[in-house]
């Protein structure tokens, strides 16, 4: 099997490992994130330090979070970082943010080159502790940026769209082409800015329940919402929420998902009442 080896490092497909080699793209990347000394930064999927190196100019603590063993120990030991980098050599999906926050009492910035193949989970995995965030910045395949800022009526408005919308001001900055990385990918990227919402624009009682109604509607988008939803939401209730039962998944913009979500909530509680009474 051939091998692809970068800064005396064999990339690893499996870890999804494209690293930015692009100066103008860094530099603008670096002045976008803009870190202040005592902020607290964390950056996912270091790699080789491309951003690490220059975003430890401007601070003296960065948190670094690697899956590879090889990347994360060639961090640890070089001797640019010193005492600034702290290196957790783990899966980010298991690291516990709310921790984090919670011991330095802080809000998080948190910044990186997410691996492709995790990117999507791993953003949803995010909007569970996003009370705790200040910003994100993420450089992220194109296609999952487009499909965070779509609106609806579009074949990619997906529940991607509905609850990033939901939790984030979304600000594309950057597209980045093939050729910025090395390995090159085969798709180009977008650098984004996603800025939770001081005071949500369109407020829900339980977010989870808005997960679960995005979830039924979109893993059945084909279906009208008449019969995707109908076992959670009755068709005169549709109607009275102004969501026409005719439309498809795609077809709904995020009020009107709040709405569904907040109806749900109201209902299973006065149900859980009457079982009480």
């Amino acid at each position: 099997m051939n091998k692809f080896i970068y800064q005396d490092h064999i990339v690893r497909k499996r870890f999804g490992q494209n690293f930015l080699n692009d100066d103008f793209v860094i530099k603008k990347i670096i002045s976008t994130i803009n870190p202040q000394e005592g902020q607290l930064l964390i950056e996912i999927g270091p790699g080789l330090g491309a951003l690490t190196q220059h975003i430890c100019k401007y601070t003296n603590k960065l948190i670094v979070i690697e899956l590879d063993s090889n990347l994360a120990e060639k961090l640890k030991v070089n001797p640019i970082f010193g005492s600034k980098l702290s290196v957790f050599q783990k899966d980010v999906m298991k690291f516990d943010f709310k921790n984090l926050s919670f011991k330095n009492n802080q809000l998080l910035r948190i910044f990186g080159n997410l691996p492709y193949h995790i990117s999507t989970i791993l953003i949803f995995n995010l909007f569970k502790n996003i009370g705790l965030i200040k910003d994100m910045h993420f450089t992220l395949q194109k296609e999952v940026v487009d499909r965070m800022v779509v609106g609806p009526g579009s074949k990619i408005y997906s529940r991607l769209s509905v609850m990033t919308q939901y939790h984030c001001k979304v600000i594309p900055i950057l597209e980045i082409y093939p050729k910025s990385f090395i390995p090159i990918p085969k798709v180009n990227s977008i650098f984004v800015r996603l800025i939770p919402y001081d005071k949500l624009p369109y407020p829900v009682i339980d977010v989870n329940l808005l997960n679960y109604i995005t979830t039924i509607a979109f893993s059945q988008r084909r279906k009208k919402l008449k019969n995707s939803l109908s076992t959670v939401i009755p068709l005169n209730t549709l109607k009275k929420l102004s969501v026409d039962p005719e439309l498809r998944a795609e077809n709904i913009t995020v009020s009107q998902y709040c709405s569904l979500a907040n109806w749900l909530s109201k209902s299973l509680k006065q149900t859980q009442e009457q079982k009480y009474n």
